[in-house]
């Protein structure tokens, strides 16, 4: 059964959302390491409308739409969030899946999430004249990390293994695609207990 998450006045879950067997909204997702020249990975800081107290740090991407494959998607989102133009074929991967639950919108969802690596060009600098209304509302700033900045981050960061997984990647893709399974977005759950705002 396919439904959509109530709106919000930010917005809300998109049609791509749907309920799973076990009451937890669900979707499919491309997501983009995009490494530099000097091995620094591009991530996104955002927060939840519901809980603006708090932000963190996650790769590039977002849903599957209907009728692509998760590489379309990856090279979609990649240029639609960062203005970088890397057609499908030339995206490395998939290198890493995941499924995360986390908290957004007042719910627990569940995120199925394929993952590419794309290589920036020397001297490329992203820009976000493609992001939505919603992005623009919920998502703070681009920002490029090395990896020992990474491991110094106050905030979260999604995969919470990324700096180790960067470790392995910045010798090229060997071809082996990492499977994380399920991560758990304890922090969300806490805050979201604990009644912080």
């Amino acid at each position: 059964m396919t439904t959509s998450a109530p709106s919000t006045s930010y917005g809300a879950l998109g049609a791509d959302w749907v309920m799973g067997a076990d009451g937890l909204r669900e979707r499919s997702a491309a997501r983009v390491l995009v490494i530099s020249c000097d091995d620094s990975v591009l991530l996104v800081r955002g927060h939840d409308a519901d809980l603006p107290s708090r932000s963190w740090w996650f790769s590039v991407g977002g849903g599957i739409d209907p009728g692509e494959t998760p590489r379309q998607a990856a090279s979609r989102e990649l240029h639609e969030e960062t203005g970088l133009v890397c057609p499908p074929e030339d995206l490395e991967g998939p290198v890493l899946t995941r499924t995360a639950l986390f908290h957004f919108y007042t719910e627990t969802c569940r995120q199925h999430e394929t993952f590419f690596v794309a290589r920036a060009p020397l001297g490329w600098e992203p820009e976000r004249s493609g992001w939505t209304d919603q992005e623009n509302n919920l998502l703070d700033e681009l920002a490029w990390f090395t990896v020992e900045a990474l491991r110094a981050e106050q905030r979260e960061v999604f995969p919470h293994d990324l700096p180790d997984i960067l470790d392995a990647l910045a010798a090229g893709w060997d071809g082996t695609t990492i499977h994380l399974g399920t991560e758990n977005d304890d922090e969300g759950l806490r805050l979201r207990n604990s009644g912080a705002e």
